[in-house]
């Protein structure tokens, strides 16, 4: 264990996220995403396992230590749901929780509303991401994609 770390965040999560950089994605998606196939094909070219925790777990866990990217529009984005692509299902809106507790955190403001990418698309933007984490979520809808921010001078 580690002082000051979620204990979700195993040492596989841990080295990813050092190893990213400004600008890189993160891919956090449930137990149904094709996540083996498409994580073969990212920058990090290997899954990474968080199975026993829920992708809005995984989120707070990852944004625990990893800043969101205030240069963008949407630093995090969400699949849509297929046939109805403004629908909110609970898990996204938890998700969409612990972003807001990192835009308090981070960017003093008190909500940063993520975007929303169509189910194929969002298939071929985790292909360019630099890690897919797939995580033990049976909820449908359970994929985020996470754009790393920096960490400014003291």
């Amino acid at each position: 264990m580690l002082h000051g770390i979620d204990p979700a965040l195993n040492a596989d999560v841990l080295y990813v996220l050092r190893a990213m950089g400004h600008g890189d994605d993160i891919v956090v998606c449930d137990a149904n995403f094709p996540a083996e196939a498409i994580a073969r094909q990212t920058a990090h070219g290997r899954l990474i396992r968080m199975d026993n925790i829920t992708s809005p777990q995984a989120v707070r866990a990852i944004l625990s230590v990893m800043p969101l990217d205030s240069f963008v529009e949407h630093p995090a984005e969400r699949m849509e749901v297929v046939g109805n692509p403004d629908e909110l299902p609970a898990i996204q809106r938890e998700a969409q929780g612990e972003i807001d507790a990192v835009a308090q955190r981070d960017a003093g403001r008190d909500a940063w509303p993520m975007g929303s990418v169509e189910r194929f698309a969002f298939y071929e933007r985790a292909k360019q991401a630099y890690a897919v984490v797939v995580t033990g979520e049976r909820r449908f809808y359970g994929c985020f994609i996470l754009k790393k921010g920096v960490i400014p001078p003291p």
